[in-house]
């Protein structure tokens, strides 16, 4: 399942008013979205790319941001290209559907939506959170244990070792040993897009997508 990414505080009041979040202008996931099933008060500071991992990669307590309409995308497609030079061999691209579709096999497409989480003291992340094969153990125990995340710090651990396929919460002892998280106020589009500089296919001719299917890169 690997995929490779004080002063305490008072937990979060869920049940306060919510934030309002203004989408940004000009910027859109649209084309990436998953549309069909596959065939098998300081001053803030500005996020960079951001690490995308599975809660269970985390390897520490985790909170993932509650509100879904504003820092979790939809359903997306990505692909991993190899990339030269690249510490890990392969980059993770976005890709528009209908090119994933046209161009790649269903094995080689991977299907997520992605949340805005962090481990204590706002070490940010985009956790994974599963689209496909919900009914497999994993993905099942990974998707309760990242609903959990939503209110509480949540370690989430292998029971590989029991020869159980699951992953197993482990919450803090103290809810409040960890500071309230101070989420960024910009809204999830711009943090996944400033994610992928370049690595996003939206065309035929991109060149990770040739890379991709071993095309030729014309030179002009």
């Amino acid at each position: 399942m690997n995929d490779s990414v004080s002063n305490p505080a008072s937990p979060v009041n869920i049940d306060a008013e919510p934030i309002s979040i203004t989408k940004p202008s000009g910027v859109s996931l649209d084309r990436f979205k998953v549309t069909r099933a596959p065939t098998i008060a300081a001053v803030e500071v500005l996020q960079t790319a951001l690490p995308i991992r599975r809660i269970s990669d985390a390897g520490d307590f985790v909170r993932v941001h509650p509100d879904e309409d504003n820092y979790w995308t939809s359903g997306l497609c990505f692909v991993e290209v190899p990339v030269k030079g690249s510490k890990k061999r392969t980059v993770l691209h976005l890709i528009a559907e209908d090119l994933a579709l046209e161009h790649l096999p269903s094995a080689l497409i991977k299907r997520w939506r992605l949340a805005l989480a962090t481990k204590p003291n706002d070490v940010f992340f985009f956790c994974i959170v599963p689209t496909t094969n919900l009914e497999n153990s994993w993905n099942a125990t990974a998707m309760q244990a990242i609903q959990q995340a939503k209110e509480r710090w949540v370690m989430v651990v292998s029971r590989a070792d029991e020869n159980v396929d699951a992953y197993k919460p482990e919450f803090a002892r103290h809810e409040d040993a960890f500071p309230t998280p101070r989420w960024p106020k910009e809204h999830i589009n711009t943090l996944v897009l400033r994610t992928f500089p370049g690595f996003t296919i939206d065309r035929p001719d991109h060149p990770g997508l040739l890379r991709r299917i071993g095309a030729r890169q014309d030179v002009s």
